[in-house]
């Protein structure tokens, strides 16, 4: 029993020594790898130059000469001539124009409305009688006078002024002849209301409404209808303060600028009305503090032109591209290309250069230079990431650089 005890111990003390060994061999060949792969791995190198790639560009060139820059402006149609027209006697409306209706046409002198006269011929006949009678009382006070002062000259004898001015009876005399131009007077005024029975247009004219109708009673002040003028209609249009000194306004010496109209949401593309910058309002808009300015457009309807041409509409909103005085020795420049702070990107010598530059005015498409860049200067097109004094540039000769963000 003793020897079968001492028999397992034995077998148990020789696999701890085994697992001891085998566990020593593992850790030995880990170390050895170790060293192996330490003393085996490649080491970084500094190069000793830094490769830098230029960036990619397209270039321009500005335009050096006198130009007439353009002024956007936005303005609402307004009539150049427009009455309320209103009848001056009373009575009833008694024949219309045919042409008198809203949206007619009417000539100056054509009737629009005859208003009832039969009383106002009656008082002129009674005027005229009146007439008669009192320049018949007046010859027979010149009679009277005659043989007044047949009668003095045969007295013969000087009687004071007075007295004299009563015995030929000059009193008699002023009151007939007062009473002739009394008279005559009231003959023209029946006259008158005679005339103003029959309501004409005062000028060619557009009928934008009416107000009356046969039979209607009429009394004076009493409104007819609206009419405008056709030679001319008005654009108030607003531009900034500081853009009204590259306006001509007329005067004696100069026509005013030339302003070319379109409405983009109504009109064909491409069609367009011709007018004139007429007039200066000196007052400014009230919330945007803008100029005020007239352009005057003359036959707004096209009714005096063969073409085929757009007609104005009273309160139309239209877009107006005023033409500004001339700008003379400066260049001119896409404004996409002007950068922050008033500068451009050039292209000189394969860097790039940050160009300020004065611009003396800039429309919708332009900037106009006349400081900081000369026509020959090759201005930096295309849009890029990284801008620094100096950056190295390369003009892009497949059109590939347009639009891109490059990085040096």
């Amino acid at each position: 029993m003793s020897s079968d005890s001492g028999a397992v111990r034995e077998d148990r003390r020789s696999g701890v020594i085994r697992t001891v060994l085998v566990c020593a061999a593992l850790v030995a060949v880990a170390g050895v790898l170790l060293f192996v792969i330490f003393n085996t791995e490649p080491t970084a190198r500094r190069d000793g130059a830094v490769r830098q790639s230029a960036s990619l560009v397209d270039v321009t060139q500005g335009e050096f000469g006198t130009f007439r820059p353009t002024i956007e402006a936005m303005g609402t149609v307004r009539p150049a001539r427009e009455i309320s027209l209103g009848a001056r006697v009373s009575g009833e409306i008694v024949e219309i124009g045919n042409s008198f209706v809203p949206g007619g046409y009417v000539d100056a002198g054509e009737v629009l409305v005859r208003i009832d006269d039969a009383d106002y011929q009656v008082a002129l006949q009674q005027s005229r009688s009146a007439l008669d009678q009192a320049i018949a009382d007046l010859e027979i006070e010149r009679g009277e006078r005659a043989a007044a002062e047949a009668e003095y000259r045969q007295f013969n004898r000087e009687l004071p002024p007075e007295r004299e001015a009563l015995v030929l009876r000059e009193p008699q005399g002023r009151a007939a002849r007062a009473n002739v131009e009394a008279a005559r007077a009231d003959v023209r005024q029946a006259e008158l209301n005679v005339d103003r029975a029959t309501v004409e247009a005062p000028f060619d004219a557009h009928v934008l409404g009416r107000a009356v109708n046969l039979g209607s009673q009429v009394s004076p002040g009493a409104a007819l209808g609206r009419l405008v003028g056709l030679d001319t209609y008005w654009i108030e249009a607003t531009v900034p303060v500081g853009q009204l000194q590259w306006l001509s306004v007329p005067d004696d010496d100069q026509p005013g600028s030339s302003v070319t109209v379109r409405n983009r949401n109504a009109w064909p593309m491409n069609v367009t009305r011709q007018g004139e910058v007429f007039r200066l309002i000196g007052e400014l808009e009230g919330d945007t503090r803008l100029a005020r300015i007239l352009v005057a457009v003359d036959d707004p309807l096209a009714r005096e032109t063969e073409e085929d041409l757009p007609r104005l509409m009273l309160g139309e909103y239209v877009e107006c591209r005023i033409e500004g005085r001339e700008l003379s020795d400066v260049v001119r420049l896409n404004r996409d290309y002007i950068r922050e702070n008033d500068t451009v990107w050039l292209m000189v010598d394969q860097r790039l250069v940050i160009q300020p530059v004065s611009i003396l005015f800039e429309d919708e498409r332009y900037a106009y230079i006349d400081e900081g860049l000369t026509a020959e200067d090759r201005v930096v097109t295309t849009r890029l990431a990284t801008v620094q004094e100096g950056l190295r540039l390369r003009v892009d000769t497949d059109g590939d650089a347009a639009g891109e963000d490059i990085d040096a």
